[in-house]
């Protein structure tokens, strides 16, 4: 019994202390299936996505889901801490240790009383072990906890500052494609500056948020989690824009230099189908966003902003081949988050939240 509570104690110890170092301070994103972390955001998410369809009001409801990912964060931390303790009391135990101020046999209660004390810094010392292993171990857990929470002091921070990063560019989407954002209405916009060039250089910074999105969600992926500030915004939505956008560029609008579409939307498409696979969603069956009669809709729209946009079959048959690549992925994050994906054209009489 004593061995086995070594062992088990052992393996608890060593697998919240890897899994808070992959989580905090790996920045690669691990590839093992079966991880606390990687369990725990699969199965809370599940039942936290499950009684938010049971909310009928949409502004409640996103409420709700808000809530999820900086909660998540407190609840993966005392996980990490019941585990420790539990680990250590375990490790205690299992070397029948004699502890001082507890009158005749000490129970396991009694070592997890200790182990808490001990992961918490509170230096009671009203219970303490009498032997050297025992003593060994309450230094050990005394510097994990230090571990642990100087882990956590780094990741919080940057947590927070990769999410405010996404979320300037997602806001300033807002006055480029309205709320929600559309492809048709980043176009549209544009054109009414007059610029050719401005096509470019927005298409640069939106690669540029893509590739940053890519790598902070990748390392972090709990930042995944955290909505947006303003109603009928997302980075969801700003990706399926930016992807919708680059597409119809890329297929032919005459007058618009077509290589920083390329560049972004392969950067875009990229950051999607990593982010649906690192949170292990399958990719559902995608409805036609765009079928010809909305095609037909969206380009109408683009010539009466004064642009051209190519109507040849072929062009027809590249763009479905673009939404192929990435509709599917987009879907399965929109689907897994929660987080509508738009349409290609603004509804009519939507009025964007900064008006």
């Amino acid at each position: 019994m004593h061995l086995l509570a070594f062992v088990v104690g052992t393996s608890i110890v060593v697998s919240v202390m890897w899994d808070a170092f992959e989580t905090l301070v790996l920045p690669r994103t691990p590839r093992r299936r079966l991880r606390l972390t990687r369990c725990f955001y699969r199965v809370t998410w599940s039942l936290w996505a499950a009684s938010a369809r049971c909310i009928r009001s949409h502004d409640r409801r996103e409420q709700y889901l808000a809530v999820y990912g900086p909660l998540s964060v407190f609840l993966l931390l005392n996980i990490w801490a019941a585990g420790l303790v539990i680990g250590f009391a375990l490790l205690q135990w299992s070397h029948r240790e004699l502890l001082v101020n507890i009158h005749g046999a000490a129970h396991f209660s009694d070592d997890l009383y200790m182990s808490a004390t001990t992961l918490f810094a509170l230096g009671l010392g009203d219970v303490a072990p009498r032997g050297r292993a025992g003593r060994l171990l309450v230094v050990a857990e005394t510097g994990s906890s230090l571990m642990l929470v100087s882990m956590l002091f780094a990741y919080i921070p940057i947590v927070y500052q990769s999410f405010a990063r996404r979320e300037l560019r997602v806001t300033m989407l807002d006055g480029w494609a309205g709320s929600p954002p559309t492809a048709t209405e980043i176009l549209r916009r544009i054109a009414s500056s007059g610029d050719v060039s401005l096509y470019e250089r927005v298409f640069a910074e939106w690669e540029h948020w893509c590739a940053d999105l890519a790598e902070s969600h990748l390392s972090y992926p709990v930042i995944g989690y955290f909505r947006s500030l303003h109603p009928r915004q997302s980075w969801v939505a700003a990706l399926t824009a930016v992807l919708d956008a680059t597409a119809l560029v890329q297929i032919g609008l005459e007058g618009v230099p077509s290589w920083r579409a390329h560049t972004a939307f392969a950067m875009a498409r990229r950051a999607a189908v990593d982010l649906a696979y690192l949170l292990g969603t399958p990719l559902p069956p995608v409805e036609d966003r765009l079928p010809p009669g909305e095609l037909a809709n969206v380009r109408s729209t683009l010539e009466r902003a004064g642009l051209r946009p190519n109507r040849s079959k072929a062009a027809d048959q590249a763009l479905i081949a673009l939404r192929e690549s990435y509709e599917p992925h987009v879907a399965a994050l929109s689907s897994r988050l929660m987080m509508p994906w738009p349409g290609w054209r603004a509804e009519p009489g939507t009025r964007d939240n900064a008006l």
